[in-house]
């Protein structure tokens, strides 16, 4: 099995919807596009990355929404060095179409009461149902260890929420946990990087808004 040293999580670039929570009231979710802000973000990420993998070969995944191929392009990797696959399961959550503002909004305000690992927005997707498309990519890139000749760096281009989950399902945290943590800013990475001991450690964590509270004993 040929495990890459580094798995690479990058979350895209601001984007319209960052910017301005009106915007989805007018365009679908997976078509907005960066900002101006965004695109810088993502050259600096490139800058960034590019020193990271040097003259190695990378196998990158991207969400299929625009903000996420936009940041990886924005990357500048050397396409002759770079595997690149649009990857569906890496999508944003699903808060549900043509959002009324208000509306999110008010259900955000629920989501925070409630949990953001199992409230699901109406005609959207739960914490959970995100686990669980994550979970089921995850089992395909560890199979795609198997070739001999995989890369030795993987990038993956997503979304906040979907890079905390990955570490979630990755790194075997509980929901407590995953509930106690931020997403990452835009432009920003989180790596999975390969120990001497065969095992995987977060480069650096994610920020805590609070203490995890424990439902029990398996915490």
């Amino acid at each position: 099995m040929a495990r890459p040293r580094r798995i690479v999580l990058l979350r895209h670039g601001e984007s319209e919807g960052n910017a301005d929570d009106s915007v989805y009231e007018r365009e679908p979710d997976h078509a907005l596009s960066l900002t101006p802000l965004g695109r810088r973000q993502a050259e600096e990420a490139g800058v960034r990355l590019r020193e990271l993998f040097g003259d190695e070969r990378v196998s990158a995944y991207v969400s299929p929404y625009r903000r996420a191929h936009q940041t990886f392009h924005a990357l500048g990797l050397d396409p002759r060095r770079v595997r690149i696959r649009e990857e569906p399961r890496l999508r944003e959550q699903d808060w549900g179409n043509w959002q009324d503002r208000e509306d999110v909004r008010r259900q955000k305000a629920y989501r925070d009461a409630y949990g953001h690992f199992f409230y699901r927005f109406a005609q959207g997707e739960s914490g959970a149902d995100v686990y669980d498309r994550v979970g089921s990519f995850l089992e395909s890139l560890w199979r795609s260890f198997d070739d001999p000749r995989h890369p030795p760096n993987v990038l993956l281009v997503t979304h906040g929420l979907t890079m905390r989950l990955f570490c979630m399902r990755w790194l075997h945290w509980s929901v407590a946990e995953f509930e106690s943590l931020s997403n990452p800013g835009n432009g920003e990475t989180r790596a999975l990087l390969l120990g001497d001991d065969g095992r995987y450690y977060l480069d650096r964590p994610f920020e805590r808004w609070c203490t995890p509270e424990s439902y029990g004993f398996t915490d």
